[in-house]
């Protein structure tokens, strides 16, 4: 994403936001993983939409019209000591010269300077309860101007959440997030596609996981969008499964969910396949079906459609087809107003895509399902699962099917990003006797 990218982002909120306001955005604090080691730091995804900043200790303050600059950047001090340890920092002459900030201050001066620039502004612009340490210090300097009112100093009388506009602009994607977004796509599909080629009984779930995490690095993705999950026989059964341990077994079905992150964009892709490369005939009638709904789904992602609309015509075609193979019992229609397709697909059939793998943006818009629009991306992910246990005959036990694309609205219908993975079965099949 270039420098001209984030400019126009900042240009357009504080057009949203007018005339004697202040935004401010505090990107995410380094969390410790234990003892004195950190976490990957990863900025706060509001924080880096707007700045492109990539470092921890930094606040963003949107002024729109101010005189000597309408973004300004809090960040650390160059220290020549530090940067010994732990790596370059871009300092206040670079945050002015590699990433656009009109001007920059010391990360420490912060008390004494931003509360200047609330002077005089009406509305501050502020997501409280993301960074509760911070919302104490602007409470802080909100009051400390407060105390100041005898001397004629204006103090802010509206506090607006940042949360709807900026949401809302991320909601679109610009053609820069959708090249991003098709590169994340291209590089989690080869991942999926090399584990398909490797499997085979024997191997340990990790071992899968390894390679994904492999292609997603040597293919330019520097990291996963989120855990993955590899899920063999019953362990595909547990929606969110991540312990990644255990053994495939000849005759389980592999459930994988994963993605890789491509330049803060996340991709989101599930595949389920064969461990010994063969489905059986019931895996294959399961397997077909959710295929089928999820065809039907991708198919109702257009323009003037609703946001429910997938996910209606993915329920609609894995009822019948589970009344067709015995899983449920009685008038289709009446299953679908019980909800009694929930015992066997108990989740949604997609979500927002795109900085955040469960994107931001509002599904519904005064109550009624948001209407999709160009520019929109999300996921399209129907799926069957069924423990063991269940009411269902025992040859259906301990198999988890999900197949999930990301899926881009465009002007006249969509676009699968994610279409570089096999999922007909027969293409699998193929793929992975070939491997």
């Amino acid at each position: 994403m270039n420098a001209k990218e984030f400019k126009r982002r900042r240009k357009h909120l504080m057009e949203m936001m007018g005339d004697k306001s202040v935004a401010i955005l505090p990107s995410s604090p380094v969390r410790l993983r234990n003892r004195d080691v950190e976490y990957k730091y990863r900025p706060d995804s509001d924080f880096y939409y707007l700045t492109g900043f990539p470092e921890p200790e930094s606040v963003a303050v949107l002024v729109p019209n101010r005189e000597h600059g309408e973004y300004i950047l809090f960040c650390r001090e160059n220290d020549p000591e530090m940067e010994t340890w732990n790596g370059r920092r871009a300092g206040q002459n670079g945050a002015v010269s590699e990433y656009g900030a009109d001007d920059s201050f010391p990360i420490d001066d912060i008390d004494d300077i931003l509360p200047g620039l609330l002077e005089g502004a009406e509305r501050v612009f502020y997501t409280m309860g993301t960074h509760p340490d911070f919302d104490q210090r602007l409470i802080g300097w909100v009051n400390r101007l407060r105390k100041q009112s005898r001397a004629g100093i204006h103090t802010p009388g509206e506090f607006v959440s940042l949360d709807h506009q900026l949401h809302e602009m991320r909601l679109y994607k610009s053609s820069a997030e959708i090249q991003a977004m098709r590169q994340a796509a291209a590089i989690s599909a080869e991942a999926h596609r090399r584990a398909m080629q490797i499997c085979q009984p024997g191997m340990k779930e990790y071992q899968i996981e390894a390679e994904l995490g492999h292609t997603f690095m040597t293919e330019g993705a520097l990291s996963h969008a989120y855990a993955s999950i590899v899920g063999g026989g019953a362990n595909g059964c547990v929606l969110h499964y991540v312990e990644n341990r255990s053994t495939l077994k000849n005759g389980d079905l592999l459930l994988i969910d994963a993605g890789a992150e491509y330049d803060y964009y996340a991709s989101d892709i599930s595949r389920t396949f064969p461990v010994n490369g063969k489905f059986s005939r019931a895996q294959r009638s399961l397997y077909e079906l959710v295929l089928e709904a999820q065809l039907a789904a991708i198919e109702q992602v257009k323009p003037g459609n609703h946001w429910n609309d997938p996910h209606e015509a993915a329920v609609k075609v894995l009822t019948k087809g589970m009344v067709s193979l015995g899983l449920l019992k009685g008038s289709v229609k009446k299953l679908i107003e019980k909800e009694a397709y929930r015992e066997y697909f108990m989740h949604r059939t997609g979500h927002w895509l795109g900085m955040d793998v469960h994107d931001v943006g509002d599904y519904k818009v005064e109550d009624d399902w948001r209407l999709l629009e160009a520019g929109m991306t999300l996921t399209v992910e129907p799926g069957i699962y069924i423990a063991a246990g269940s009411k269902a005959a025992k040859k259906w036990w301990n198999t988890g099917i999900r197949i999930e694309d990301d899926v881009l609205v465009t002007k006249k219908g969509c676009e699968v990003l994610s279409d570089g993975v096999p999922k007909q079965p027969d293409e699998i099949e193929a793929l992975m006797a070939a491997g």
